[in-house]
């Protein structure tokens, strides 16, 4: 215990080589669903964990289990579900700084969009611990190169939110391949009924760690919103980051290809930025948020999955760029923020036909936001004019310029000019093609248009070009019930006979294209393959990820329908079964005679 009576991780009993590790990172105490769960676990208990996202999960469960492997033995003692392969990476690294001084550890994330090849060839060299999302996990158990025999303890990690993508059925699946005796420690931040029986069905004597929820967000964030659209986003994040005093900034947009474009923009408008997707390798992302922490990069471009998780203390600022589909994402977001009783703020752009979203933000997190003042063409221009006068008031009490001084004698004599005309013409010269000040015109607030929205919001350039082209499916429509988003149908080449089920394809997409799972549409399995309804208008990107991944074995393939020569199942197409619903089972197939 330390000196307050506040247990320490070494009076939990968490083993030696993991102590070292966790004083080179910085964990002084444990947090409470830590300092609740590790005496549990250490003594091979199941616990059925119930705690919001950033509490300290992962080292939960983490740190004893960990503390209990035998490195002597290469099989796989311990295996983590989680229902992204971003987490799952983010998993796989916490255990890896853990167990840094834990002779021949070995621990294996393994998830779809990956290669099988590289995955196999390190199952056979043998992990202790592996990391994977439900699916492929699957994949690897049914070809047997996943061997669970000697499986002494599985985790369920944010095991909500797998229900939420449709891979509740999954997760029983691997849950009935493993040994009767093996340890089961399952977290959640809600528990919804489909989990609890999962609980009652699998957990053992299961010891309850529940950690008293709080306000959905800090207290200590202040929340505000401005109301623009389009092209006037990038001229209203210019003025905010003109005035508002920041250590570092973390800007959510929607697409991975929209972090490059945004932080090129903002690169070339003198600001530190950089982008942070899934396209990029993890070292490129470790190399990218490290030049966050020391100070190099000062703004950060990201999507929501590559950024869950990230804590970064000089983050003070959360800006929204593009508003996120759900609460619970926006929550996430603004959470990198204002941690460990720091102060921060989250700042949320918001076109008219959000602001249904902006209100629900609201309900959920239960705090209104603020409406701000966005900084006037006058208020930059001060700024800039004060900022142009310190750096010369700098460069006077700092430089040597007595070799310019003795030039400009020279040219004043020859010229008979006056100092300041000098002076002025070498400030032009200096600040280039640049303007100093700016006009009055841009960002301006958008208007309320009611329901109708603005048409620049809608959809933007090349979705309205294709629709003038008439390339979207004829089959393009809203989903009932859901979001009002024009849909467009797309075949995939996977169907019955590889044993798809309609959850494999909206996990693949989900966790693919950074799509939410209310935003896929109906589902149609065929014996060669299916067909699915996606928003229109997908970015190449999105496609191109899509076009690489595998489900059940085999790689999807996705095309436009509308883009096949209008080619659609033909009218007899054996054992078509529509499927809406995520988790609906194929038809069983009819034996042919």
């Amino acid at each position: 215990m330390s000196e307050g009576g506040q247990p320490t991780f070494t009076s939990l009993g968490v083993a030696e080589p993991i102590l070292r590790a966790l004083n080179e990172v910085g964990y002084e105490s444990p947090t409470p669903i830590q300092a609740a769960s590790i005496p549990h676990l250490l003594e091979g208990r199941d616990i059925l964990g119930m705690a919001q996202t950033g509490t300290g999960k992962t080292a939960a469960f983490a740190l004893p289990l960990l503390s209990r492997l035998n490195t002597k033995s290469n099989n796989t003692q311990m295996l983590v579900l989680a229902p992204t392969r971003e987490l799952a990476i983010q998993v796989a690294e916490a255990c890896q700084t853990y167990a840094k001084y834990i002779p021949d550890f070995h621990v294996l994330p393994i998830y779809g969009g990956q290669a099988y090849d590289s995955q196999l060839r390190q199952l056979r060299r043998g992990a202790q611990v592996v990391v994977g999302t439900p699916g492929r996990v699957m994949d690897h158990i049914r070809r047997g190169s996943l061997n669970l025999d000697n499986l002494e303890a599985l985790v369920l990690d944010e095991a909500d939110e797998m229900l939420r993508m449709g891979f509740i059925d999954d997760v029983e699946w691997v849950l009935d391949h493993t040994p009767a005796g093996r340890q089961i420690a399952l977290f959640s931040a809600t528990m919804p009924s489909q989990i609890k029986r999962v609980a009652q069905k699998y957990l053992n004597d299961a010891q309850e760690v529940k950690i008293a929820g709080k306000t959905a967000t800090a207290t200590t964030i202040k929340q505000k919103y401005w109301r623009v659209s389009g092209l006037h986003k990038l001229d209203a994040l210019t003025r905010i980051l003109e005035l508002q005093q920041f250590d570092a900034m973390l800007t959510f947009v929607r697409t991975k290809s929209a972090t490059e474009e945004l932080a090129e923009k903002l690169s070339a408008r003198g600001y530190a930025a950089e982008a942070l997707n899934g396209d990029m390798s993890q070292q490129q992302r470790e190399r990218t948020v490290e030049r966050l922490k020391n100070g190099k990069t000062d703004i950060l471009v990201a999507t929501d999955v590559v950024a869950r998780g990230l804590d970064v203390e000089r983050i003070s600022h959360v800006l929204n760029y593009d508003i996120p589909y759900d609460t619970e994402s926006y929550v996430h977001r603004i959470g990198r923020t204002g941690r460990a009783g720091r102060e921060g703020e989250a700042i949320l752009f918001v076109a008219p036909r959000e602001f249904r979203m902006l209100r629900s933000i609201e309900r959920a997190t239960n705090q209104p936001i603020e409406r701000m003042d966005l900084p006037s063409a006058a208020d930059i221009n001060v700024k800039r004019v004060d900022r142009f006068k310190q750096r010369i008031s700098e460069t006077m009490d700092s430089t040597d310029t007595s070799l310019f001084l003795d030039i400009l004698a020279d040219y004043q004599q020859e010229h008979d000019s006056d100092p300041l005309h000098i002076a002025a013409a070498l400030a032009h010269l200096l600040q280039g093609k640049t303007p100093l000040l700016i006009s009055e015109r841009e960002p301006r607030p958008e208007r309320d248009r009611g329901d109708r929205g603005d048409r620049g919001d809608r959809e933007d350039g090349r979705q309205r070009r294709d629709r003038r082209r008439g390339e979207f499916s004829k089959d393009a429509r809203p989903l009932k019930g859901k979001p009002e988003v024009a849909m467009e149908r797309f075949r995939v080449s996977v169907g019955h006979e590889h044993g798809v089920l309609p959850k494999n394809i909206v996990g693949a997409i989900a966790n693919e294209a950074n799509l939410k799972a209310e935003f896929i549409g109906q589902i149609e399995i065929y014996d060669e393959f299916s067909t699915v309804d996606l928003p229109a208008g997908m970015s190449k990107e999105a496609m191109q990820a899509l076009g690489r991944v595998y489900v059940c074995g085999q790689r999807l393939k996705i095309e436009s329908v509308a883009n096949d020569s209008g080619r659609r199942p033909p009218r007899n197409a054996r054992n078509k079964r529509p499927h809406r619903g995520r988790g609906d089972r194929p038809a069983p197939k009819k034996q042919d005679k």
